[in-house]
């Protein structure tokens, strides 16, 4: 309609109703009816010859201004493709869909002074509500399509199956909205290379515009489509660049499903659903369309601003990682639907915490890289009120850590509880194949006593210039007795701007990861790009940090002797305080106990032995007891039982090299035969005379 050169008030008047009525159709804010369709197929005036738009609700689509769903036809070399492989490089899972949705909304930050603001809208819609939905995305259209899909004995096919049985059944649909602010927006032509192809045209095409970027695979944006049952995706974004004159409101929606044939027709697999083009050079095609405000509001679509972004709609979004939890869950309250929301609103927003909480974090007086907030609705109404990640909640000791690092406020050795202590560790970057060195880049290093709400103590998290954790990793080789701690190691642009070598750093670790992003090492990537043994540097790279680590929470002898007031109370050994045996018996005896309550709830001890000078020095064998309120002391077993130096253990039983006048053992105690939490409890530990062995 909009080509035929007719003005709208002349189309009133040749269908005889409101000229209103004809630009309500032209703005695609609504349909015409069935009688009113064969009416316009019949008048010669509005195609180029009669009966042009019979049988063809493209056609009638293009006349009408409306948007509509455009199916790809089929190879005609007769391959078919029974989904995205795409999708399948992740799970169906909203920790995966937060962290890589997140890490996309980071890349495009637009104005680099400002957050990027991410919200996550998860919307149950049921009854009149759901049935609104549908006939706002045309459903009667897509339904043939997704029973042919459903009826295909294939992976993709058995997923949509379910999701059209939830939906039959339950009379229920979620959709998961993920909308950023301060963003680049889907900017770009429909079909040449930008932002606005690359998510809704290709696949594997990454267009990141900073070289700071978290992604580099073009993978990330198939995590919107796996997370969604029926493989559906609905996008309104606000541009940062004006396309075609406009900036405001510019939808499409993307649909990815296995080849199937409806009424004899063969479909290769996507749909689009937007205005028909009749200037692309190709057969059904469908563009991104500038809708109004109610047709965004009918979509479940509409913006709280003006402000650059995209918003994403997951229709039918599922989370098999929290469906795993229910199995295992006590029973409540709620309801199963009510469950699933809550469940989904509580992991999205912990995998927020988790992985975003270093972008969270700001020095005085700056802003962080991210906001970041979770809130779930039901027909509307707001059930779990909108939640902001607050990092300093989620990641204590970390956030301390790494606001410390952005204030200047480190200092070279734990002294004091609450200090974060901060080394720098090297990373020789190699060149790029052919070339030389890329330059010794110098890591931060950052380490804080640990917080209970941190998590498992002891851990390293690693990161580079987003902020994004990309690995978590335990230190070993830990002195027992070492108080617990969290380390964060910034390398690249994370370490700062004044750091040697950021982007040869960010670009080398970039190249190392794996599409997930969840750690460094190989790659077929890092091998062409740099060489075979480049990952090899990474490994270097962790051997370094677990030893500038141990440096930095190994405490001095000096220090280490009281361990902690708290816990010193709770320790004894065992004849302290008592005569000495006499130089003759040769006993040796403890001089020295220092130890800590594990994660697990064992007792982690490391023991100074005095060695009596004599010829004639008795083998002991350490025993450890529980130092309870009332009645005996219980004994408990050693998991574990290590000599440390100047002695050895044979069966328990220590035994000393000759003409040392001390030892030291470490010893774990054995959960399993704890008769009472450790933290009800003091420790004692004895060294009792083995009478059959001398040295």
């Amino acid at each position: 309609m909009h080509e035929s050169g007719i003005k709208y008030t002349e189309i009133a008047g040749l269908l005889e109703v409101p000229a209103g009525l004809v630009v309500e159709w032209m703005n695609g804010r609504s349909a015409p009816e069935e009688a009113m369709r064969e009416k316009i197929q019949s008048l010669p005036e509005l195609c180029d010859e009669p009966g042009a738009f019979e049988e063809s609700e493209e056609d009638l689509a293009e006349l009408t201004g409306l948007p509509t769903w455009y199916h790809r036809p089929a190879y005609t070399d007769g391959g078919r493709d029974f989904g995205n492989a795409a999708a399948f490089a992740f799970e169906a899972d909203v920790e995966v869909l937060a962290r890589e949705a997140t890490q996309n909304s980071l890349d495009e930050r637009l104005d680099r002074t400002r957050p990027v603001r991410v919200r996550y809208t998860l919307h149950e819609l049921t009854g009149d509500a759901l049935a609104r939905f549908r006939e706002a995305i045309q459903w009667d259209r897509l339904a043939p399509h997704y029973e042919a899909a459903a009826a295909q004995d294939q992976k993709v096919g058995r997923i949509i199956d379910a999701g059209l049985r939830e939906m039959r059944e339950r009379d229920r649909l979620v959709l998961l909205r993920v909308d950023d602010f301060n963003a680049s927006g889907l900017t770009g032509d429909d079909y040449e290379t930008g932002r606005f192809a690359a998510v809704v045209r290709r696949q594997l095409d990454s267009h990141k515009s900073v070289d700071g970027a978290g992604g580099s695979y073009g993978l990330g944006k198939a995590t919107l489509w796996a997370t969604s049952r029926l493989g559906l995706v609905l996008m309104n974004s606000t541009l940062s660049e004006p396309h075609e004159g406009q900036t405001e409101r510019r939808l499409i929606g993307r649909l990815d499903l296995p080849w199937r044939e409806v009424k004899g027709t063969p479909w290769a697999g996507p749909a689009w659903f937007g205005r028909p083009d009749p200037h692309a050079n190709r057969a059904d095609v469908a563009r991104s369309w500038w809708a109004d405000e109610e047709s965004v509001e009918r979509l479940h679509l509409a913006r709280e601003s003006t402000e650059p972004g995209t918003s994403f709609l997951i229709v039918g979004a599922h989370d098999v990682a929290s469906l795993a939890d229910a199995d295992s869950a006590t029973e409540s309250d709620v309801g199963e639907d009510e469950e699933s929301v809550h469940r989904m609103h509580k992991r999205l927003r912990q995998a927020l915490g988790r992985n975003f909480w270093a972008a969270m974090v700001a020095g005085d007086g700056a802003q962080p890289l991210l906001e970041a907030s979770v809130r779930t609705l039901r027909n509307g109404v707001e059930i779990i009120e909108e939640e902001r990640v607050d990092p300093s909640v989620t990641q204590p000791s970390r956030t301390r850590a790494l606001q410390a690092f952005l204030n200047g406020t480190t200092v070279e050795r734990l002294t004091e509880s609450g200090q974060v202590a901060m080394s720098t560790v090297p990373l020789s970057v190699p060149g790029l194949a052919g070339q030389k060195s890329g330059g010794e880049h110098k890591a931060v290093l950052l380490v804080t006593e640990a917080d209970d709400a941190d998590g498992r103590p002891n851990t390293v998290v690693a990161m580079r210039g987003n902020r994004m954790t990309v690995r978590t990793s335990r230190v070993p080789d830990l002195a027992l007795g070492t108080n617990p701690f969290q380390a964060v190691l910034l390398v690249g642009h994370a370490a700062g701007g004044e750091a040697p070598c950021a982007d040869e750093a960010e670009a080398f670790l970039r190249t190392s990861e794996p599409p997930e992003h969840n750690k460094w090492g190989q790659t077929e990537e890092l091998r062409m790009r740099y060489s075979p043994s480049a990952y090899r540097r990474i490994a270097t790279l962790t051997r370094d940090t677990n030893r500038a680590v141990r440096e930095l929470v190994t405490l001095p002898k000096s220090k280490r002797r009281g361990a902690t007031d708290r816990l010193r109370k709770r320790l004894a050994v065992s004849g302290k305080g008592a005569s000495r045996k006499s130089a003759a018996a040769a006993m040796p005896i403890l001089d020295e106990l220092d130890a800590r309550i594990d994660a697990d709830g064992s007792w982690c001890v490391t023991a100074e032995v005095k060695v009596p000078v004599s010829s004639d020095v008795m083998h002991v064998t350490p025993v450890a007891k529980l130092d309870v309120r009332s009645g005996p002391r219980p004994t408990v077993a050693w998991s574990e039982l290590v000599a440390v130096r100047n002695c050895e253990l044979k069966d328990g039983v220590l035994r000393f090299e000759p003409g040392a006048r001390n030892a030291t053992f470490r010893g774990v105690t054995d959960v399993s035969t704890h008769p009472v939490r450790a933290s009800l409890t003091g420790l004692v530990v004895e060294l009792r005379l083995d009478k059959e062995v001398k040295r």
